[in-house]
């Protein structure tokens, strides 16, 4: 399994120099599987590169969508595959509080976007996972998914291909102030021994209370679940649009300072555009 990062800014693309190195790019990361299986999570404005790549091929592409918020759809109507005659896309929409599974369709509807949805030539379907059902198959691979703790809901995942495992848990606020969808230690149970997980670390304890509540974890947190899960390594993911190159590398350095108190053989890593993790 193969993963690559196309987009790992949270709330808002950041261009600008000072944002180079990790990139300014929203959610977005490809996942390749052992059978060449393409799989998608989230459509954040990372998803226009990946795009560029994936027009040269004409096999189905899996897009799983975490929730419905603009940094995590934008980029879909820049996803040059949508415009390709009969191209298979098949649509895993969110756990989102409300149900409207085709909002990333109808944010070219209207005044919003010069090309509508229904002009587009390729073969969309939306593949609606019932309630109750949180496991399935893509390719070589199982799929499952967990709500996740934000602002109108949402879902994480998990990818086994194998003897391989990837967690996908971002816009997720480990401790909110609100009712918990999922709380820590089931979490922790969801991406036990992964090979990589993908966890939110938005904010700094600086930078609470002010953003309690904002759906966001702190990213000593992520940390925590990630030793408590065994996960080998962490990616800490959706960095804050405020956040520089300069700022990212204090934040992964005091991770890490975190991580040898505990003495904990993790490996932690900070996300960055083009990355590719060969698992």
């Amino acid at each position: 399994m193969q993963v690559t990062f196309y987009g790992v800014r949270g709330s808002i693309p950041t261009p600008g120099a000072e944002f180079v190195r990790y990139g300014g790019n929203t959610a977005c990361v490809h996942v390749s599987l052992s059978d060449g299986t393409d799989i998608i999570l989230d459509a954040g404005t990372g998803i226009r590169l990946l795009g560029n790549e994936l027009v040269k091929k004409d096999s189905p592409i899996h897009l799983l969508l975490t929730h419905n918020h603009w940094d995590h759809i934008q980029g879909f109507p820049f996803f040059a595959p949508i415009y390709q005659k009969d191209r298979p896309i098949i649509i895993y929409p969110g756990q989102t509080a409300l149900p409207e599974h085709d909002q990333i369709l109808q944010q070219m509807q209207g005044s919003v976007f010069p090309v509508p949805a229904k002009a587009l030539t390729s073969d969309i379907s939306l593949h609606i996972i019932p309630d109750g059902q949180d496991s399935w198959q893509i390719g070589n691979a199982t799929i499952r998914r967990l709500p996740m703790n934000h602002p109108g809901k949402g879902s994480a995942y998990c990818i086994n291909d194998g003897n391989t495992k990837i967690a996908y848990i971002t816009d997720n606020e480990l401790y909110p102030p609100y009712k918990k969808e999922t709380d820590f230690l089931t979490f922790a149970d969801f991406a036990r021994d992964a090979d990589v997980i993908i966890h939110d670390a938005q904010y700094m304890v600086a930078d609470m209370p002010a953003k309690s509540g904002w759906g966001h974890s702190v990213a000593e947190e992520a940390v925590k679940l990630a030793m408590a899960c065994n996960a080998k390594c962490l990616a800490l993911y959706s960095h804050d649009p405020e956040r520089t190159d300069d700022d990212i590398d204090a934040v992964v350095e005091h991770c890490n300072q975190f991580i040898q108190v505990a003495e904990s053989s993790l490996t932690l890593i900070a996300a960055a555009e083009g990355q590719t993790l060969q698992l």
